[in-house]
């Protein structure tokens, strides 16, 4: 077997490690009567009638418990091998990564299938960082791998051979710059994950609150952490990720100063990657300032990865430019 070869088979390993540890993440969420909050006011049954109190909800629990097939322990050992599994996927894509850096010699971030490859392997680290300092719930595993899983079943459709740079990319910079982008966009993926998240919560505990009937998919938040909680941490993520990206722009500025003897010269990737700058700076003013404008941040994040995602795929796929080295 080649290095290319063994790179590719370990990428492959990976995406049906995680897929597994996502259904193991699903086993978790669903039927680990645990990660049903008691709500202290009204519940809102099947039917839509407003019930009082946490005995009817402890009952109801009980009762859904003695028949699900799976026991709620079975259902937090599921969680556990899901993470196991994370950690195996995880080292598999880090492995993978590695033998195509051995097999060519060079940096592995020469093209978008690189680049989409190590942004998975960004978010997907920031992701068991945060579980493991106990910032979220183990099973929201499911969101983190579902995220990442997509990403990488994208990637296939731009995949490239293993092969030298191209000369303009051959510079120690891309090491910096490079580097820096793919984790500030892994991160952001996870912060996309969380803001989503946080709205779905929101609006279900909003419906709940009204009497209303809640049904799918707001119905898949029952389970999830209060969305203070999970505004929190949405807001923790791009902290950490927005002084990356910045750096990262900024280093990409001087490269190109190296490279084109210019540091800006409105190249489509430089023009987007300002916009996606400026959208998340908008959501770190947004989040700091007065209640109606901290509401409405977490769709201004989920706007900003919108216009990352345009600029990895669009921009690199469609228009012509400075940057075109998606190798596709």
């Amino acid at each position: 077997m080649t290095g290319a070869q063994a790179a590719n088979a370990l990428f492959v390993a990976t995406i049906v490690t995680y897929a597994a540890a996502m259904f193991a993440y699903a086993l978790e969420y669903a039927f680990d009567k645990r990660a049903s909050p008691k709500r202290a006011g009204v519940l809102v049954a099947s039917g839509g009638e407003a019930v009082d109190g946490d005995e009817r909800l402890d009952e109801r629990a009980d009762d859904a418990a003695s028949t699900a097939p799976i026991t709620p322990a079975a259902a937090r050992g599921a969680g556990r091998l899901g993470l196991i599994l994370t950690y195996l996927g995880t080292a598999a894509l880090a492995a993978s990564i590695v033998t195509r850096v051995v097999y060519t010699g060079r940096w592995p971030w020469g093209n978008m299938f690189e680049y989409t490859v190590g942004v998975a392997l960004a978010g997907m680290v920031t992701w068991l960082v945060l579980v493991q300092n106990r910032h979220v719930p183990r099973r929201l595993g499911l969101f983190a791998t579902f995220a990442v899983t997509m990403v990488l079943g994208t990637s296939v459709r731009v995949y490239t051979d293993a092969g030298p740079l191209v000369p303009a990319l051959d510079s120690y910079w891309i090491i910096i710059h490079v580097t820096a982008a793919i984790t500030a966009s892994g991160t952001l993926l996870i912060g996309c994950v969380f803001a989503i998240l946080h709205l779905l919560k929101r609006r279900h505990d909003r419906q709940v609150s009204d009497g209303k009937w809640v049904g799918f998919p707001l119905s898949v938040a029952e389970r999830l952490p209060d969305a203070t909680i999970l505004e929190r941490v949405t807001f923790k993520i791009h902290v950490f990720a927005f002084p990356l990206l910045t750096f990262g722009i900024f280093a990409g500025s001087v490269w190109a100063h190296f490279a084109w003897g210019r540091y800006w010269a409105w190249d489509p990737k430089e023009v987007w990657a300002f916009i996606a700058w400026v959208v998340y700076a908008a959501y770190l003013h947004a989040r700091v300032s007065g209640r109606s404008a901290k509401a409405n941040a977490p769709w201004i994040a989920i706007l900003g990865y919108a216009v990352m995602l345009f600029n990895l795929t669009a921009v690199n796929l469609v228009f012509s430019g400075l940057h075109s080295y998606a190798g596709v």
